[in-house]
């Protein structure tokens, strides 16, 4: 079965997402290396190859499913950021956003009737439920550490292989 024009365009448009938030990381991992934060830096790096890999993958499957893709511009991330906790919260609601459109994705596909790129797109669906459940523990465990524990938690971080 062919990728429809609905579900390809949809999935140019989560590419573009994906490396949207693979620079989304890479920034806030910079923000970090500045702030001396070596663990978070690297937490943030490893998240941002993952987003690109995710980019990677839906490239892979919609050309494999003769989509066709695009490469367009990447929009300007941000780039100021306040302190750790407020970074993850940002980090946390992305995830959540991320969640969205891979499930708008999947119901495109169970429009189509295309239950192998259903089955492709619930993948992502579960890597979702994953990233939003670490960002939310991470938000959490800041909130309750405090400031004054930044440095065990970007320990912590600086350990995520």
């Amino acid at each position: 079965m062919i990728l429809s024009k609905k579900l390809s365009e949809a999935f140019n448009a989560q590419v573009n997402a994906e490396m949207w938030s693979s620079n989304l990381y890479l920034s806030m991992a910079v923000y970090f290396k500045k702030e001396g934060l070596n663990g978070f830096a690297s937490w943030m790096m490893k998240q941002a190859e993952e987003e690109m890999e995710h980019a990677h993958q839906m490239i892979d499957y919609a050309l494999d499913r003769g989509g066709d893709i695009t490469i367009g511009a990447v929009n300007v991330v941000p780039t100021g950021w306040g302190n750790p906790l407020e970074v993850f919260e940002h980090v946390y609601k992305h995830e959540c956003y991320v969640s969205e459109l891979i499930d708008k994705m999947v119901e495109i596909a169970e429009a189509d009737k295309d239950n192998a790129s259903r089955d492709f797109l619930f993948g992502f669906v579960r890597e979702q439920v994953e990233e939003e459940s670490t960002a939310k523990s991470i938000v959490d465990q800041l909130k309750h550490y405090g400031e004054c524990h930044y440095g065990i938690m970007d320990h912590k971080l600086g350990k995520r292989e």
